[in-house]
């Protein structure tokens, strides 16, 4: 059972919840290891994955009483940076619905999500340089593909921490929800996604995932593939039929 996550499972998504709110969902080695037993099971049979937190905050950022003490050697081994990209690297969607403090580590892995929701009590940004450390789980080049580098610069090499309306303008935050409707609009997202090709999807998400120099030719061969699927050809008969069925309730 796990101890540091909630998790909710259904045929097409996974809600996991960061759960140490007594820490305000600070992420220590547990957590790295439940979060790392998650994408194992969604890298075998893949969902969509809704990240959340407990107690109105998503995550405060890495423990510090484990970070104090980490060595040269634990930077190296990227310990939050390994399971932020695995976890960017699912093969369907990530939605992060964040609340409250998105900090340091907690915000990194919200910019590890592909879609990022949250609620005006957001407050995200990495103060790492404050604790004499670089934001070195994904955010000096996540940061930028999101924002832009001259905002991501600001952000990294101030400190500063910014509210949600600035997020949410900065293309941070996708959309803005009363905390008690933001999982809601977190499963509204994943109803949309779900409701399309779950292989088109896979496959939408690794194009864009691919490095620039891949383009246009991931594409194509990943168009070809879909293009001799029995899925496209049954959403499109059935598209067809739709059509052809209200033409012809509009002609009489």
């Amino acid at each position: 059972m796990a101890e540091a996550l909630r998790i909710e499972t259904s045929d097409d998504r996974m809600l996991v919840v960061l759960d140490r709110p007594a820490v305000r969902n600070a992420i220590d080695q547990v957590m790295v290891d439940e979060l790392h037993a998650v994408c194992a099971e969604l890298e075998s049979a893949p969902r969509v994955l809704i990240i959340a937190g407990a107690g109105g905050v998503f995550a405060s950022g890495a423990d510090i009483r484990q970070l104090r003490d980490r060595t040269a050697d634990d930077a190296r081994r990227g310990i939050n940076s390994t399971v932020f990209r695995r976890i960017r690297e699912l093969p369907m969607p990530v939605i992060a619905a964040v609340d409250g403090y998105a900090l340091g580590g907690g915000a990194e892995l919200a910019y590890a999500a592909d879609i990022r929701i949250g609620t005006p009590r957001v407050r995200i940004g990495n103060p790492e340089t404050g604790l004499g450390i670089i934001a070195a789980a994904g955010a000096t080049w996540r940061l930028p593909e999101i924002i832009g580098h001259a905002r991501a610069s600001e952000l990294l090499l101030t400190g500063r921490i910014i509210d949600a309306d600035e997020a949410l303008a900065w293309g941070l935050l996708s959309s803005l929800h009363e905390p008690g409707d933001l999982l809601a609009a977190a499963n509204a997202i994943a109803d949309r996604i779900c409701a399309n090709g779950a292989r088109a999807t896979e496959l939408t998400k690794r194009a864009l995932l691919a490095p620039v120099d891949q383009h246009p030719a991931i594409e194509l061969e990943l168009q070809a593939e879909l293009f001799d699927s029995d899925e496209k050809h049954r959403r499109m008969t059935a598209f067809l039929e739709r059509r052809a069925t209200r033409a012809e309730k509009e002609s009489r």
